[in-house]
């Protein structure tokens, strides 16, 4: 997977011909590489710090796919974008997900690009920060451990909060004319260090253990599976800001 940085959204979607230079420069001067995913954009959103953004994302992902078709490679590489879960609301049961009202003008043109490229959805998704922003939720929930069915959804029973938040993301998709969509989970991980009673190395080692043994099969709600997923991080990254963002590698 490639990403175009946040940072480079304003000049390929300024035009064609500066798509067709980063397509060349980052992607065809590499032809021995094979790059499953161009992800345009990680976590543009109206609701974040990101949003200053939202103006040219959907330009720039539609340049870089007309780059991506023009080289040839339309059949090796997806065009998408990664979004942060945010996006959706009532996530429990997960049947009740759907995108929110302020961010729906912003991501459907998306969801109908991806539809009709049949391209994958990209979502970063980390159960950490649910349980974080909201205590009631069960840690067991969270790193895969829970003993029991925790949420009941018209039968579907849910022992994972990464289940859910995934199978809420698909009803969102569903009731915004993208049902034919899947999701790759472009991120998911848990920090070993920082701040706060739910970080520990422990906790680390279960959720991505767990993580990788879990997704092997489906969620309730598309149990066909595989869920194809990237675990974050490689590496610690001590660059990044705040504290807590620095300890998500495995390494």
């Amino acid at each position: 997977m490639l990403g175009v940085p946040n940072t480079d959204l304003e000049n390929v979607a300024a035009s064609q011909a500066n798509a067709n230079i980063w397509v060349q420069s980052n992607v065809r001067n590499y032809g021995n590489v094979k790059f499953r995913y161009i992800a345009v954009g990680n976590e543009v959103s109206p609701l974040n710090e990101n949003s200053k953004y939202v103006p040219v994302l959907f330009n720039a992902i539609r340049n870089i796919q007309t780059a991506i078709s023009g080289a040839g490679l339309g059949n090796q590489s997806k065009v998408s974008t990664a979004i942060e879960t945010g996006l959706t609301t009532d996530t429990s049961p997960p049947s009740n997900g759907r995108f929110r009202d302020d961010v729906r003008r912003f991501i459907e043109p998306i969801i109908n690009f991806l539809v009709t490229n049949r391209a994958p959805l990209l979502v970063n998704l980390y159960p950490y920060l649910a349980v974080a922003n909201n205590p009631a939720i069960k840690l067991e929930y969270a790193l895969f451990t829970s003993p029991e069915v925790v949420v009941n959804d018209n039968g579907r029973g849910y022992w994972s909060l990464f289940d859910a938040i995934l199978d809420a993301t698909y009803s969102a998709l569903e009731k915004a004319s993208g049902s034919s969509l899947q999701i790759v989970v472009s991120e998911s991980g848990w920090p070993s260090a920082g701040a706060g009673q739910l970080i520990s190395i422990d906790n680390a080692r279960t959720y991505n253990h767990n993580l990788i043994r879990h997704v092997k099969g489906g969620s309730p709600k598309r149990p066909s599976g595989p869920i194809e997923t990237y675990i974050f991080d490689l590496f610690d990254e001590n660059q990044k800001d705040p504290e807590i963002e620095k300890h998500f590698g495995i390494f």
